[in-house]
């Protein structure tokens, strides 16, 4: 979902909030604390629906390239090198 259709739909949502509290006849303060209650949830559910989008993305065609790139120009050292690297750099 692209951000102004997320701030439009927001702020259409939070008036509804308001409308609501104002037809129920509820305070300022309640109206206050219901209206930010609401804008947090529909934050945190953009936030958790924008990190799975991106968690369940796959890699782009330049990702892979760029790994098998990696790949080829590593050379092979066995897991008993790289531990013998590492201490001698201490």
């Amino acid at each position: 979902m692209a951000l102004p259709k997320f701030i439009l739909g927001m702020i259409f949502a939070l008036a509804i909030v308001v409308g609501w509290s104002w037809l129920g006849g509820a305070s300022i303060g309640t109206t206050l604390m219901r209206v930010i209650i609401c804008a947090v949830v529909i934050q945190a559910g953009y936030f958790v629906l924008v990190y799975a989008m991106i968690a369940r993305s796959a890699p782009t065609p330049a990702e892979r390239s760029r790994d098998a790139e990696r790949k080829l120009n590593a050379p092979e050292v066995t897991e008993g090198q790289k531990l013998g690297a590492r201490r001698s750099l201490h």
